[in-house]
């Protein structure tokens, strides 16, 4: 039974999620603050977070924030209703998914099953491992170095780059990267997949003005060289 881990404030919320999810096949633990909450993370056992940005003491980017320092566990935030500059802080620090309060439990439960399942999709056994210039993914280990240094990826960031590495040299459209970065429930003017990029961009060192890795197609999508230089 995955185990999941609800970080909020809200007595109320925290025992609606851990009643709802509870009940579709998760083990739910909760936490009232970013603190304790963190605390349980580093203890280990959870699969995924669920995390509040607005809390008192320790808000939810400074749990991400010291997370990310050791962990790429799946977290999905929950921000303000239309807060975008919430939601793009929250994908820059790591998060894998985000979404707006108030919102439906459903939906809740969609976005965590889709991260779970991007997190732990098998390979074929003996996947080969993926080669772009120095940039080198391993889809089995689920590992990615840069001249031979481990860069850490979140779940969503390295769906992502194995896919443009697997696809070296081509250009792959916006909206394929939107499903990978989002699912299929996404909005045409969604712009995670690009903060996503962003992100990967500053992890492998890339001028984002001039990239020599992960290039921008403007109207169609992002590319790698096949032999970056």
């Amino acid at each position: 039974m995955r185990k999941l881990l609800v970080i909020d404030d809200d007595e109320r919320l925290r025992d609606l999620l851990a009643e709802y999810l509870g009940g579709r096949g998760f083990s739910v633990d909760t936490a009232p603050d970013g603190e304790s909450g963190l605390a349980r993370l580093r203890a280990g056992g959870v699969d995924l977070v669920v995390l509040d940005v607005m809390m008192p003491g320790m808000d939810g980017f400074e749990v991400v924030r010291e997370l990310r320092k050791t962990s790429r566990m799946p977290v999905v935030m929950l921000t303000a209703r239309g807060d975008d500059f919430d939601r793009i802080v929250g994908l820059e620090l790591g998060a894998d998914d985000y979404l707006a309060k108030p919102f439906n439990p459903r939906e809740l439960l969609a976005r965590i099953q889709a991260v779970l399942r991007r997190s732990t999709t098998p390979t074929d056994a003996g996947e080969p491992v993926l080669r772009a210039g120095p940039i080198v993914v391993d889809p089995d280990a689920r590992t990615v170095t840069l001249h031979g240094e481990a860069i850490q990826l979140t779940t969503t960031q390295f769906e992502i780059l194995r896919t443009l590495v697997a696809n070296a040299g081509r250009v792959i459209p916006r909206e394929r990267l939107m499903e990978l970065a989002r699912g299929s429930d996404y909005a045409a003017f969604d712009r995670s997949v690009d903060v996503h990029v962003s992100h990967i961009r500053k992890k492998l060192g890339d001028d984002p003005k001039n990239p020599v890795y992960l290039k921008t197609v403007r109207g169609v999508g992002y590319t790698i060289p096949s032999n970056p230089e």
